[in-house]
């Protein structure tokens, strides 16, 4: 399977949203990945319902919905009802894990979990053969443009293997600094998904980008 690379829209230009979209959409990108953020479990606040509902106007293309949000199972309902295509949601966010993954699986909505740099890796032992992505943040949470956390290999290392151990059908997303350094050894150690703003919405050329990030 070629890896699928999915734009993180926090790193757009809000200013020319629809500009911005319309380029992500016609481009060889596979998703669309939207970071909601609650400023409780992140220190920053994003956006929310309504631009999730907006940009569901603009493409066809799968939304990625990544709820950096403490207790979301608030709102997952909301963003499933918004034509969220995945929904992931962090390990460390909720006491309710499996209820959320049962939820979002019975709304045919594919299910992600998210885990911080500094969640052990094992954490997901209980759930990795009920869930379809595992978002691997390879930073910490809240922040576009940060440096990547080198110790993201080692975990994606650890996460392949408890994948393969487990018989999961899970697809590991890797999730933030993704650039032009580091996605050839990502995609050689098992990622199948790429997640990336600045460096593709920082380029002269979003398409030129992703397709580098598809080589």
């Amino acid at each position: 399977m070629s890896i699928k690379i999915s734009p993180s829209i926090l790193a757009a230009d809000f200013g020319n949203i629809e500009r911005e979209c319309s380029l992500i959409d016609k481009s060889d990108a596979d998703w669309f990945h939207l970071d909601v953020m609650d400023g409780i479990f992140v220190p920053n606040i994003s956006f929310g319902m309504p631009v999730v509902k907006a940009i569901r106007k603009m493409t066809s293309k799968p939304l990625d919905v990544h709820l950096m949000i403490t207790q979301p199972e608030r709102y997952i309902e909301k963003f499933i009802d918004l034509g969220s295509d995945i929904i992931s949601f962090h390990i460390e966010a909720t006491n309710k894990l499996e209820e959320n993954i049962s939820t979002i699986k019975s709304k045919n909505v594919k299910v992600g979990i998210a885990i911080n740099p500094d969640t052990p890796i094992g954490d997901l032992k209980d759930i990795i053969s009920k869930i379809d992505l595992v978002c691997l943040m390879g930073v910490h949470p809240g922040f576009a443009g940060q440096k990547f956390i080198e110790n993201t290999f080692d975990r994606l290392k650890q996460l392949k293997a408890l994948i393969k151990d487990s018989n999961s059908k899970a697809l590991i997303e890797v999730d933030g600094g993704v650039n032009e350094n580091n996605h050839m050894d990502l995609k050689s150690l098992g990622a199948d998904v790429l997640v990336a703003g600045s460096y593709i919405f920082n380029s002269e050329d979003y398409d030129v980008v992703i397709k580098k990030l598809k080589e």
